[in-house]
């Protein structure tokens, strides 16, 4: 008996919005972790949080074109922690 084998269906590729939220984590995540691995200065919270605020804009443009992707309560949470780090970065000693 021979068995046939069928070749596997090809993945999906992200679209540009995923793939820009993609990039912006990836930023974020090696401006947060390169100081931990080189002891260098942390990055600005200014910085930060921009790029945070950025990535909120890219959810929200996602989820105008998938109803899926709609998610109030984790952007509420997004703004609160974006307010936050703006909240210490401006009270931060010049």
């Amino acid at each position: 008996m021979q068995r046939v084998t069928t070749p596997p269906e090809p993945r999906p590729t992200p679209d540009a919005l995923t793939a820009l939220s993609f990039v912006l984590l990836a930023a974020l995540a090696g401006l947060l972790l390169w100081p931990l691995i080189s002891g260098g200065a942390a990055p600005s919270p200014y910085l930060i949080g921009a790029l945070l605020l950025a990535r909120l804009g890219v959810q929200l443009l996602r989820a105008r074109r998938d109803p899926r992707l709609r998610r109030p309560v984790s952007w509420a949470l997004d703004l609160l922690i974006i307010a936050l780090i703006f909240n210490v970065a401006s009270r931060q000693p010049s």
